[in-house]
C-alpha cells in the first residue's frame, strides 16, 4: 500500500488579523503557511502585512504584533499573487478552518483575485475525533499534550507549523485504527466542516485495500471495535504481617519512597486504632506533604485478608484518580501485598454500548453530537473502563447523553451484554479489596451491598464531608418550569398548525384521549397555581430575604414555619401528584397510539413523537421531585429542614418556586457511621487553632469515644511558605480604591509567578476586576480566568492547570473545593477574610437554627468556618516538599479586629505585616 495521501500537498495556514469581523473592515496582519507533502513538512512561508488601520491592544497582547512592526510592510494586495500561487492545487488546512479560509478568500476577492477553489479541512474537529481524551483542543494546549514544538503561540508562522505537525499526527492516529472503526467514522463524517470528511474517507478507502487483522487486545461486537476487558485483574503478592518496628518500615521503604517520620507516626496511630476492637472512629489532621494518603492505605492494607473491604471516600474526581493511578500502585510496590482496587461511581458515568450503537443509526445529530459520537468510536478502541469521565467533557447537556449514559440495569440478552461496561465494573468491584468513591456517591449509596460485610471506611478531605452530604440533599420543585413543560405539551397536542388534534381528526379513540388530556392538563395547571399561591402568601414567615441580580427575590423560611402540621399544602401536593400521574399516563397512551399508526398521522415524521416523549420524561422528573418533597413533609419534625421560595417576579404569585435543603444532617451521618467499622476521618486542615471541637460538631461525631490525632509537617514549612498581610492602612474591600489597589498588584507587582489564584467572597468584584484587566498589556502573558465569566468552574480549573501562565479570579469553592492537580500555584491572594455572607439562604437558615439551640453563632460557627476556609485557601500553595509560594492577605481586619489573632494563629507560619509600597519587592519568586 502506498503512503497515505501520496503526492498530495497540504497547505496548513494560520492568519493573524486585526479582528474577527472581515465585513467590518478587519484585515490580515500576518499570513503563515507550512506545506506538507507525503506527510513531511517541505516548506514554510510567513508574511507580515500592513492593515492600514490600528491594531487593537488586545490583538497585540495576544500575538505580539504591534503597529510599529507592520508600519513599513506592504499590504495584503502586494502579497495576494504569491499567496494564490503558493496555495494553488493544495488541500487547505487550518485550526478553525471556518475562520481562516473565508477570511483569506474575502481578502483575495477584495484584492481582485479569485476565491480559492480548494478542499478545506479543519484540524479542530479532526483532533477531537482522533484524540478524544485530551483536556483541551486549543492549538497551544494540543501541541503541549502531543509534544509538538510550538515556540511562539498566536503568531501565524509558529501556529501554522504546530498545526502542520498536528495534522500529521492526526493522520497517523487515524491510519492506525481498525478497519471497522474507520468504516463507521467514514459513514458519519459527511457532517463535518467543509471537506474535513475527505481525510477520514480517504484513510478508510486506502486502508480497505489491504486486509488487516484485528489486534489481539481488541474485539469487534457488531460494528464497534472495543479494547478487551480484564475483569479480575488482581495484582499478585504475598500476605504479610504489619511491620510494627521503625526498622522494618525503613527497610520496606528503602529505594521506593522517602522515609518521613511524620508519615510513619500517622501510620502507627492508625494501625493502633484499627486493631483495637473497642474503638470505632478516629479523626486526624495531617498537613500537606505528610503523605497522608499512603499512610492510611498502608495502615489498613494489612487488615484486608479477612474478606473485608476498605472503602475510601474523597471529595473530588482528581483525588480518586490520584489514589488509583499513583498511591495504590505505590502501596503495592512497597508492600508486595496481593490486593487490588476499583473505582465506584454511578452507572451514569459509564457508556451504555447498546444505547450508543443505536444512536449511530438515528437522524443526523447536531455537529457537537456528531463529533462526540466519532470521538467515542476512537475512544472505544482504547478504554478499558468505558468511564465517560475519561473524555473530560465539560458539558453533558446534549440530548444524546440521556441515551448513552448507562441506566444501571443488569444487561442480559442484548447485543452488547457480554461487554457491558457497567456490569463489568460491578464484577470488578465485587472482587476488589479497596473501593474508591466520592463523598456524594457514598452518602447516597451507603447501604449498597457492593461495600461488603462490615467494611472499613476512610473519609478523606473529611472537612467537606458534612457539607457534601447537605449539598446532595438540596433540591427543588420549579413550578415555572413545570408550567412551561405543560404549556409546550398542550401546544403539541392542541394549538400548533401541526398539532395532533388537527392530524387525528378522524380517529375517534385518539380524539377521546385528547379531550381527556385537555381537561386533565388544565386541572394540573390549576393545582400547580394553587400551590404557588399558598407559598406566595407565606412570604411574611421568612427569616431572610435576598434580591438576586436578575431581580428574583429569595425568601428563606424554616420548614416548621412554612409547613405546620395542619398545612393545606400537603393536600395540594397530593392532588398535584395525582393529576400529574393522570397526564403522564394518558400522554404515554397517545404516544403508543401514534407508534401504532405512525404513517397515517405523521406522514413518516418522528419529530412529534420525539417531542412528546421528551415532555413525558420531564413529567417523570417532576413527579420524582414531588415525591421527594412528600417524603420530607411526612417527617415528624421539620426543624432540620430549610426552604427557599424563589419568586422571579415579586408582584406575581404564579412566579413562585420552591427549593429545599438540609440544615442538620446529624441523623443521616449517624446512619452512615453505623454501616461501617473503624472509620478514619482525615484532612490536611480540619482543626480550629489545634482543636477538633468544631469538626466533631459539624461531622456529628459522638462527644466521647472518638480518637483524635494531629500530625506535624514533614518539612520546615517556613522554608516553603511565606504569608504576608497588608497593614491597617488599606481601603475598604468594597471601595473603588481597593479594586485599583488589587489591579496594581496584579499588573505591577508580580515577578515571575506563573500561576496566581485570587480569592474573593463576592462575585461582583470578580467581574469588575476581570473587566479592568481584560485588555491590560501588563498581564498579556497570562491567561485570564474568572469564575462565572470564562466558563464553568470545571473548565476554568482545567485551563488554569494547563496554561503556562495564568491568573484565576474565583470565589466560593475556589477557596478549597476545586482541585488543581499537579499545578504549582506560586501566589494566592485572599482579598477578604472568608466569612460567609449571612444573606445566603443556607447560612441564614443554619445560623437561625443554631441560635434557637442557644449557640453563640459567631464564635461557634461563623468564626471557625472562616478560619478553616482561610487555612484551606493557604493550603492551595504547598502540597508537597517541592512546592514554594506566597500567601497574601489584603483584609486589614486581620490586624484591627479582636478575632484577628485567631486567624493569624491558625496559619502554618508567622504572618508578616507589610506596607502596600513594599509589595513589589516582597512578591518575588523563590524557586
Amino acid at each position: 500500500m502506498s503512503p497515505f495521501f501520496a503526492g498530495e500537498t497540504f497547505a496548513v495556514v494560520d492568519l493573524e488579523t486585526t479582528g474577527t469581523r472581515k465585513e467590518d473592515g478587519e484585515h490580515i496582519i500576518q499570513f503563515g503557511c507550512v506545506l506538507v507533502k507525503d506527510l513531511k513538512v517541505v516548506k514554510s512561508y510567513s508574511f507580515l502585512m500592513n492593515p492600514h488601520k490600528e491594531i487593537p491592544q488586545a490583538v497585540t497582547n495576544l500575538t505580539g504584533i504591534s503597529n510599529q512592526m507592520v508600519k513599513g510592510q506592504p499590504d495584503f494586495k502586494h502579497f495576494a499573487p504569491k499567496i494564490s500561487k503558493i496555495l494553488k492545487d493544495t488541500i487547505f488546512v487550518a485550526h478553525n478552518v471556518n475562520f481562516d479560509f473565508p477570511f483569506l478568500n474575502y481578502e483575495l476577492t477584495n484584492a481582485g483575485f479569485d476565491a480559492l477553489p480548494l478542499k478545506a479541512v479543519d484540524t479542530v474537529e479532526l483532533a477531537k475525533i482522533a484524540f478524544p481524551t485530551l483536556p483541551s483542543y486549543k492549538l497551544r494546549d494540543l501541541t503541549a499534550s502531543l509534544e509538538i514544538e510550538h515556540d511562539n503561540p498566536h503568531q501565524a508562522d509558529s501556529d501554522a507549523y504546530g498545526t502542520a505537525i498536528l495534522l500529521i499526527k492526526i493522520i497517523e492516529k487515524l491510519a492506525s485504527l481498525p478497519q471497522a472503526t474507520l468504516n463507521v467514522l467514514g459513514s458519519l463524517s459527511g457532517g463535518l466542516i467543509r471537506e474535513t470528511d475527505y481525510i477520514i474517507k480517504e484513510i478508510a478507502n486506502q486502508s480497505r485495500q489491504v486486509r488487516r487483522k484485528l489486534d489481539k487486545d481488541r474485539i469487534q461486537v457488531r460494528n464497534l471495535v472495543l479494547k478487551r476487558q480484564n475483569v479480575n485483574a488482581v495484582i499478585q503478592g504475598q500476605e504479610a504481617d504489619f511491620p510494627s518496628s521503625q526498622d522494618t518500615k525503613r527497610e520496606l521503604f528503602k529505594g521506593k519512597i522517602n522515609y518521613r517520620q511524620e508519615q510513619v507516626n500517622l501510620i502507627d496511630h492508625l494501625h493502633k486504632f484499627i486493631v483495637n476492637p473497642d474503638q470505632r472512629i478516629m479523626i486526624a489532621e495531617a498537613p500537606n506533604g505528610t503523605g497522608k494518603t499512603f499512610a492510611y492505605l498502608f495502615a489498613y492494607a494489612y487488615q484486608l485478608y479477612t474478606g473485608r473491604k476498605l472503602v475510601i471516600a474523597t471529595s473530588t474526581k482528581v483525588l480518586q484518580e490520584q489514589l488509583l493511578k499513583q498511591e495504590i500502585p505505590q502501596l503495592l510496590k512497597v508492600t508486595g501485598l496481593a490486593i487490588n482496587a476499583e473505582m465506584v461511581k454511578a452507572s451514569s458515568h459509564y457508556l451504555d454500548l447498546d444505547g450508543f450503537a443505536q444512536s449511530l443509526y438515528q437522524n443526523s445529530p447536531n455537529k457537537t453530537t456528531l463529533i462526540l459520537q466519532m470521538g467515542i468510536l476512537v475512544w472505544l478502541t482504547e478504554t478499558t473502563s468505558g468511564d465517560l469521565d475519561e473524555l473530560q467533557l465539560t458539558s453533558e447537556q446534549l440530548p444524546i447523553f440521556n441515551q448513552i449514559k448507562h441506566p444501571g440495569d443488569a444487561r442480559v440478552g442484548t447485543p452488547f451484554a457480554e461487554v457491558d461496561f457497567w456490569n463489568l465494573a460491578r464484577r470488578r468491584q465485587e472482587s476488589a479489596n479497596i473501593l474508591v468513591t466520592n463523598h456524594a456517591y457514598l452518602v447516597n449509596h451507603y447501604m449498597d451491598s457492593i461495600w461488603g460485610q462490615n467494611p472499613y471506611l476512610v473519609i478523606d478531605e473529611a472537612h467537606r464531608f458534612a457539607g457534601n452530604l447537605q449539598t446532595s440533599r438540596t433540591d427543588s420543585l420549579r413550578f415555572e418550569s413545570i408550567w412551561g413543560s405543560l404549556s409546550h405539551l398542550r401546544n403539541l397536542l392542541f394549538f400548533t398548525d401541526n398539532s395532533l388534534v388537527n392530524q387525528g381528526e378522524e380517529n375517534v379513540q385518539l380524539q377521546f384521549m385528547l379531550d381527556l388530556l385537555d381537561t386533565e392538563s388544565m386541572d394540573l395547571i390549576h393545582v400547580l397555581n394553587r400551590m404557588q399561591k399558598y407559598l406566595y402568601q407565606c412570604r411574611n414567615l421568612a427569616i431572610g430575604q435576598t434580591t438576586l441580580p436578575n431581580k428574583t427575590v429569595q425568601y428563606t423560611i424554616q420548614g416548621s414555619d412554612l409547613f405546620p402540621e395542619q398545612s393545606s399544602f400537603r393536600k395540594k401536593l397530593k392532588d398535584f401528584q395525582q393529576k400529574l400521574e393522570e397526564v403522564r399516563i394518558h400522554t404515554n397512551q397517545v404516544i403508543d397510539q401514534l407508534y401504532i399508526e405512525k404513517d397515517r398521522f405523521l406522514t413518516g415524521e418522528e419529530s412529534l413523537i420525539d417531542d412528546l416523549v421528551d415532555q413525558v420524561d420531564k413529567l417523570d422528573y417532576y413527579a420524582e421531585k414531588s415525591y421527594q418533597l412528600s417524603d420530607l413533609l411526612n417527617q415528624p419534625l421539620l426543624d432540620h429542614l430549610g426552604f427557599v421560595m424563589a419568586v422571579t417576579n415579586p408582584e406575581d404569585a404564579l412566579s413562585s418556586n420552591l427549593h429545599w435543603l438540609s440544615i442538620d444532617s446529624s441523623e443521616e451521618l449517624h446512619k452512615i457511621y453505623q454501616r461501617f467499622d473503624h472509620i478514619a476521618l482525615i484532612s490536611a486542615t480540619i482543626t480550629d487553632n489545634d482543636s477538633f471541637d468544631f469538626a466533631k460538631e459539624a461531622l456529628a461525631l459522638p462527644a466521647t469515644g472518638v480518637i483524635s490525632y494531629q500530625g506535624g509537617s514533614s518539612f520546615p514549612m517556613s522554608e516553603h511558605l511565606e504569608i504576608l498581610a497588608l497593614d491597617e492602612n488599606q481601603p475598604e474591600p468594597d471601595s473603588p480604591a481597593f479594586l485599583s489597589q488589587l489591579k496594581e498588584i496584579l499588573t505591577k507587582d508580580l515577578s515571575g509567578q506563573k500561576h496566581v489564584l485570587v480569592l474573593f467572597t463576592n462575585l461582583e468584584l470578580v467581574k469588575q476586576l476581570y473587566l479592568e484587566l481584560l485588555n491590560d498589556p501588563a498581564v498579556k502573558d497570562y491567561e485570564l480566568l474568572a469564575q462565572g465569566l470564562t466558563g464553568s468552574n470545571e473548565r476554568i480549573s482545567r485551563r488554569f492547570v494547563i496554561a503556562q501562565q495564568s491568573i484565576l479570579l474565583g470565589a466560593d469553592s475556589f477557596w478549597e473545593g476545586v482541585d488543581f492537580h499537579n499545578c504549582g500555584i506560586d501566589l494566592v491572594i485572599a482579598t477578604r477574610l472568608p466569612f460567609e455572607s449571612p444573606d445566603l439562604p443556607e447560612v441564614a437558615l443554619r445560623q437561625h437554627y443554631l441560635k434557637d439551640q442557644g449557640k453563640d453563632v459567631f464564635n461557634e460557627d461563623s468564626l471557625p468556618r472562616a478560619i478553616l476556609r482561610l487555612r484551606q485557601g493557604c493550603g492551595r500553595l504547598i502540597r508537597g516538599e517541592d512546592d514554594h509560594g506566597q500567601f497574601l492577605i489584603l483584609d486589614p481586619r486581620i490586624w484591627t479586629k479582636s478575632y484577628g489573632p485567631e486567624f493569624r494563629a491558625s496559619l502554618p507560619v508567622v504572618v508578616q505585616k507589610v506596607k502596600f509600597g513594599e509589595l513589589k519587592k516582597r512578591l518575588r519568586m523563590k524557586r
